[in-house]
């Protein structure tokens, strides 16, 4: 067996069981086999299971009904080998974080976030602040090219405590810093900006802006602002 096998059979017995939500003692009752397999050769940086690289392997339609199980609460305490084990592995990943190229760097980039994140939601303070300082660089990117979180400009601390939140929240919910993204874009429309927009700023994509979405009706001469449906994914 192997890892794409364990997660065909994985799928396989969701659409035939078709439970409601399942987790790792369903896997184990359902599916023995696969259960060994990934207990044996499917593990973090720092020892456990990796049941987030199974969920994210799965048909689209089961990550969300992973029940993930209830974190105990631990003291704080600091560990910066648990962080340099994950860094290790994608030290020559980590330019993901300021400048992705491709929707696989994006997708390096959740790898390495989740990694972190639920070593800091374990009570590890130092990886709780190596994510924050790496999700840093790509939300300085957002505010500059998306006006969508522009408005966070110069509020850096209530910034840096939204993120903080979603360290703490998250449990699975797709993309890590998709849920950043959104997280930020919600909680922005209240916020007042402190700085002006320029017609010539661009937007999210990178390839248009602002300038480019409007237009002129040819028979009225009122002004038309074109795409203002909101996208469900980060840039």
């Amino acid at each position: 067996m192997d890892f794409d096998s364990a997660v065909t059979t994985i799928n396989r017995m969701l659409i035939e069981k078709r439970p409601h939500a399942f987790n790792s003692s369903w896997v184990r009752k359902y599916a023995p086999p696969v259960y060994r397999f990934i207990q044996q050769h499917v593990r973090t940086e720092t020892g456990g299971i990796d049941w987030d690289r199974i969920t994210r392997a799965l048909a689209p339609e089961f990550p969300r009904r992973w029940a993930a199980p209830v974190r105990k609460i631990t003291r704080p305490y600091r560990s910066k080998a648990e962080v340099r084990a994950v860094l290790r592995k994608y030290h020559d990943k980590l330019y993901a974080f300021l400048a992705p190229v491709d929707e696989d760097d994006k997708d390096i980039r959740d790898i390495i976030s989740i990694a972190l994140v639920r070593i800091a939601q374990r009570g590890n303070v130092s990886a709780k602040e190596e994510v924050m300082r790496l999700l840093s660089y790509t939300v300085d990117e957002w505010i500059e090219r998306c006006p969508k979180i522009s408005y966070w400009r110069g509020y850096d601390h209530l910034r840096e405590e939204t993120v903080e939140g979603c360290v703490r929240r998250y449990r699975y919910s797709g993309s890590f810093v998709g849920y950043v993204f959104k997280t930020l874009e919600y909680a922005g429309r209240g916020i007042r900006p402190l700085h002006a927009y320029s017609m010539e700023d661009f937007l999210c994509s990178g390839k248009k802006r602002r300038s480019d979405t409007i237009g002129q009706d040819p028979e009225t001469g009122e002004l038309l602002v074109f795409g203002r449906g909101m996208s469900t994914h980060e840039p």
